[in-house]
């Protein structure tokens, strides 16, 4: 029984530990969109977001979240999500275009 325990406390250190390292290699990226239109500008963000993550060599992890401010004439958002490494670094070419 007691080897048992053991095993047990081990099992769960071992998982302890593991998530630690895991959270260890994840970071909040963000990314900013600016155009006159709410949904565009909403566009903007997440597809900014999306290839810079992409571009790092990173994989999000979670939900994306968006908030937005009208600015009179414009509207700008800011989407940001964990991401963590796994991933394979893509080419970009600025937060638009990935290959």
């Amino acid at each position: 029984m007691r080897s048992m325990t053991l095993g047990l406390a081990a099992a769960v250190l071992m998982g302890a530990l593991s998530a630690a390292a895991q959270a260890g290699d994840c970071k909040r990226i963000a990314a900013v969109g600016q155009m006159l239109t709410h949904d565009t500008a909403v566009l903007f963000s997440t597809n900014a977001l999306k290839n810079t993550i992409a571009s790092k060599g990173l994989v999000g992890q979670g939900p994306v979240k968006t908030t937005c401010e009208d600015e009179g004439a414009t509207t700008t958002c800011r989407s940001s999500q964990m991401a963590c490494t796994g991933g394979t670094p893509k080419s970009c070419l600025g937060a638009w275009l990935c290959f």
